[in-house]
């Protein structure tokens, strides 16, 4: 197996630190040190923290539908692929260990002028919301199903717990025609 090349290994030290510390308290120079790259190959693929941060918000939008979409077994009914959506969440929290959403993350951390960030998080929270969307035919059921999912991950990661989780399903259950 080859190494992974000096992007790879800066963006999978970049989710680390995010992970750990957070943006803000996250450095170009730890970023360096630690993926064990030359500043000259960081600035190759990166202009700035915050092209960083985009870059590293789009892979991780793109791993987080691919896993979600890989999760969930094809050709189920619309309720069961949402409640298939919660136990994801469930899987995400073991695997991650509670780390919650890295987008909702990065969003309490920057000013609400950086639209460079801002708009990527938004365009993956719309693009969850459409997912929603897709499953359920009534708009407003859909966006209720989204914003139950949503305050899930939240709640899960405050209190390391999939018990709101657990219950959001059940009631998801129930709301599906």
């Amino acid at each position: 197996m080859s190494m992974p090349s000096p992007k790879e290994r800066i963006l999978a030290t970049t989710f680390e630190l995010f992970a750990k510390q957070g943006y803000n308290s996250t450095g170009i120079n730890q970023i360096i040190s630690e993926a064990n790259v030359a500043r000259a190959s960081f600035y190759q693929y990166f202009k700035s923290k915050e092209d960083l941060c985009v870059e590293f918000l789009k892979v991780r939008h793109d791993y987080w539908f691919k896993e979600l979409h890989q999760f969930i077994p094809k050709d189920r009914d619309a309720k069961s692929t949402v409640a298939s959506s919660f136990d994801f969440l469930i899987y995400m929290n073991q695997k991650e260990d509670f780390r919650g959403c890295s987008f909702l993350n990065i969003l309490s951390e920057i000013p609400m002028d950086n639209v460079k960030i801002l708009s990527v998080i938004q365009d993956h929270k719309a693009d969850l919301r459409k997912y929603f969307s897709e499953l359920v035919e009534d708009q407003d059921l859909s966006d209720h199903i989204y914003l139950l999912f949503e305050s899930s991950i939240i709640e899960s990661q405050l209190f390391r717990s999939d018990e709101l989780i657990e219950k959001s399903k059940k009631i998801v259950i129930q709301i599906i025609k």
